[in-house]
């Protein structure tokens, strides 16, 4: 339990220094400065957070309910905390693929977000070098390998990925505003469902900190499975509903359900 305590004061930690970032940037920077700086200390408090809750995974052995109950706090504690951050280059994509954002606006928004990945690895092997608990010592001493993430064939755990990201966006895409509520119920379920295989991550930002370090598969198949997985989830869920569905429905691409509860309140 004294590991569990060490682990939790780190979550807090981070979650604190984080939100005292976004505070900071929102009351003196300008708007634009202000996006990144968010994405950058939201993405950096996910990371971290799940670098410490994955060690603590590997080295503890928790009962079931404890490890659901802290994916299921930590999760809510992020969405309450992150405000209009996404912490996904794949959302960053997306908006550039519908317009909302430009090209270069989108690669700038990754390259901070995979920027806060890479200094949230960083920073979470400065804490376990303090020696805090056994289990950080135990850690430190084994040069912080990180053991293969898999649990299936590469394959498989790209299916699971793009399953993950497919049922994220769909959720995101019909429960609207309930949107974060579905989100916090889903993330567990994916955590039994697809956890023993992939990690279940989907995220490409948070698989480059978390799971790109760790020994057993080249850097091509962890592209494969926590970057091209995701994202062609995100992109089929897209397609599906926004081409696809309407199309077989008789309506035009222009004629989804959100633009024509749109066409009805305006008439």
């Amino acid at each position: 339990m004294a590991d569990l305590w060490v682990s939790l004061g780190v979550l807090a930690a981070a979650v604190l220094l984080c939100e005292a970032t976004r505070r900071a940037a929102a009351r003196f920077l300008p708007g634009v400065c202000w996006i990144y700086l968010l994405e950058a200390a939201s993405t950096f408090q996910l990371c971290c957070c799940t670098q410490e809750l994955k060690l603590l995974a590997e080295s503890v052995r928790l009962d079931l309910s404890i490890s659901l109950t802290l994916t299921y706090v930590v999760t809510v504690v992020h969405l309450s905390t992150f405000r209009e951050a996404t912490c996904n280059p794949a959302a960053a994509l997306e908006r550039a693929c519908r317009g909302a954002a430009s090209g270069r606006a989108a690669a700038l928004l990754i390259a901070v977000q995979l920027g806060a990945a890479v200094a949230a690895r960083s920073f979470a092997a400065s804490v376990w070098s303090l020696g805090l608990s056994d289990m950080h010592r135990r850690h430190q001493k084994f040069g912080f390998r990180c053991i293969d993430p898999l649990g299936g064939t590469v394959l498989e755990a790209a299916a699971v990925e793009l399953a993950c990201a497919f049922a994220v966006q769909a959720t995101a895409m019909h429960v609207h505003k309930a949107y974060l509520c579905a989100f916090v119920y889903f993330v567990p379920f994916f955590f039994c469902a697809g956890g023993s295989i992939s990690g279940a991550i989907f995220n490409p930002a948070l698989a480059f900190s978390v799971q790109f370090p760790c020994s057993g598969h080249t850097y091509l198949e962890y592209c494969f499975i926590y970057w091209l997985g995701p994202t062609l989830g995100m992109a089929s869920c897209i397609l599906l509903f926004e081409k696809i569905v309407p199309f077989l429905s008789g309506k035009g691409p222009a004629e989804t359900d959100g633009s024509v509860a749109q066409k009805e309140k305006t008439q």
